[in-house]
């Protein structure tokens, strides 16, 4: 026992026991699952094979039907609506309020705790919350609406398939606005307060000092922040669940949404596995940009 207590003692041979442990935890809870999914996209699949593994090849006939699904490029459209949307808005509201809390004035640090108390509170538990809101009969949205006269009758904002997609968007980047501001506000936080000083004196005014100094230094830390914030709208499931089961008629339905449908309410595993497999894919995209994101701000 005696070389393995040393092994164990030795800094390097503990770094390693450490490394193993996680890559043994990344393997059994998502490696597996991962090539068990892929797997399942490649064969077919039903209630009554699905713990099996002995099941037939089908090769790529899974994702043709995927494709040719008279659904898909409407509910591809409403996922990058929902991705890019949030993500435009959640970026320049989160900008903008990370640069206003970064003004001293009393009760900065409570303002912006208050912002951070709708981001820890479930996203299931907000979109029902939101569903009272926004009912077009009772909601106090409307309400509110029709009190400043800018709305002479109720809107069904949940249920109107022109606007259904757009009201989960809205929710989505309220839930997701404090995000946004705590990671910006550390970025912010990192820049010298000298260069606004020697900018300031040299009579740059305040877009300028933006344009030229805090855009530029936040350049990498933004892109990092799009590309994770990307991530995690491309993993909202509990809000679509809430506000509106992707409907009516599949107007805000979005990939991730889709994908549990067709896996447990129609019970076509197969093709929900090929709808998941195709959202790895985007995300793995996302990702490289995320990686090289951070990468590039440590090398610099």
């Amino acid at each position: 026992m005696t070389p393995v207590l040393n092994f164990i003692r030795d800094r390097n041979g503990f770094d390693l026991i450490l490394i193993g442990f996680s890559v043994l935890y990344l393997l059994v809870f998502a490696g597996l699952p991962f090539v068990f999914n892929v797997v399942m996209s490649f064969q077919q699949v039903d209630l009554f094979n699905v713990a099996r593994l002995d099941r037939d090849f089908v090769g790529f006939e899974n994702y043709r039907r995927v494709f040719n699904d008279p659904d898909f490029w409407l509910i591809a459209g409403n996922t990058a609506i929902f991705v890019g949307l949030s993500s435009i808005l959640q970026l320049t509201i989160g900008f903008a309020l990370a640069l206003f809390f970064s003004n001293s004035f009393p009760g900065a640090n409570w303002l912006r705790g208050l912002f951070l108390a709708a981001w820890i509170t479930p996203a299931y538990a907000n979109g029902q919350i939101w569903k009272w809101m926004l009912a077009g009969d009772i909601g106090i949205f409307n309400y509110g609406l029709e009190s400043i006269g800018l709305i002479d009758e109720p809107v069904y904002w949940l249920s109107n398939p022109d606007l259904s997609l757009y009201s989960v968007i809205l929710v989505n980047v309220w839930l997701g606005i404090p995000f946004y501001l705590l990671l910006i506000s550390v970025g912010l936080s990192a820049i010298p307060e000298d260069l606004y000083e020697a900018a300031e004196l040299d009579g740059a005014n305040a877009f300028q000092r933006f344009f030229g100094i805090t855009l530029p230094l936040m350049r990498d830390t933004v892109l990092a922040l799009v590309a994770l914030g990307a991530i995690l709208t491309l993993q909202q499931f509990d809000l679509i669940a809430a506000l509106t089961s992707g409907g009516p008629v599949n107007s805000s339905n979005v990939a991730q949404y889709w994908s549990w449908q067709l896996s447990f309410k129609a019970y076509q595993i197969s093709l929900g596995s090929v709808v998941s497999v195709l959202m790895l894919l985007i995300v793995s995209v996302v990702a490289a940009i995320y990686v090289m994101s951070t990468r590039s701000e440590r090398l610099s």
